[in-house]
């Protein structure tokens, strides 16, 4: 029984440090195992990104720092149009109410081929001083947001608008 013991001290600690060292080393590949697809270039990911988010509406929630306990709100930002002007200066037409269009020169960072809003003390007229950080991915979008002394969290999908030929497909 001893002699299992000692057998068991020197062996457990040799296999679990193999193990260790194992996941550290990268993965050899396999010849079975299908190429990662090459990455969109950023013309074609501004296009999509564009594409995406005009005539679109994003549904979601949003909260307040400090009161989320107080449960989700439920928001809704209307897009008109989406278009890159500059370098990282893009174009939104947001349509707020039953107004007539905003337009919101924002900046656009990439984080790889993940597009992110950056609005920084930024005074939107009619609307507020705003902060924001907001990304969106495969339909979806998620960020942080501040106006003034109150901020919070919002997220939730983009839905796009059918277009009169839609409507007449199913009609």
């Amino acid at each position: 029984m001893k002699r299992i013991a000692r057998v068991l001290l020197v062996v457990v600690p040799v296999v679990v440090l193999s193990l260790v060292r194992a996941e550290d080393k990268p993965p050899k590949p396999s010849k079975t195992t299908a190429a990662a697809p090459a990455p969109a270039d950023r013309a074609t990911l501004e296009k999509e990104f564009a594409e995406s988010l005009s005539a679109a509406t994003l549904v979601g929630y949003f909260t307040y720092d400090g009161q989320e306990d107080k449960g989700l709100r439920k928001e809704k930002y209307k897009l008109k149009s989406v278009k890159k002007l500059t370098g990282d200066h893009w174009l939104f037409e947001y349509q707020y109410g039953k107004d007539a269009a905003i337009p919101l020169p924002l900046e656009v960072k990439w984080a790889g081929d993940t597009p992110v809003i950056t609005l920084t003390d930024a005074k939107i007229p009619g609307v507020g001083t705003f902060t924001a950080r907001v990304l969106f991915y495969r339909g979806e979008y998620a960020g942080t947001w501040a106006a003034g002394d109150h901020g919070g969290k919002l997220f939730g999908k983009i839905v796009k608008e059918e277009t009169d030929d839609k409507k007449d497909e199913e009609e």
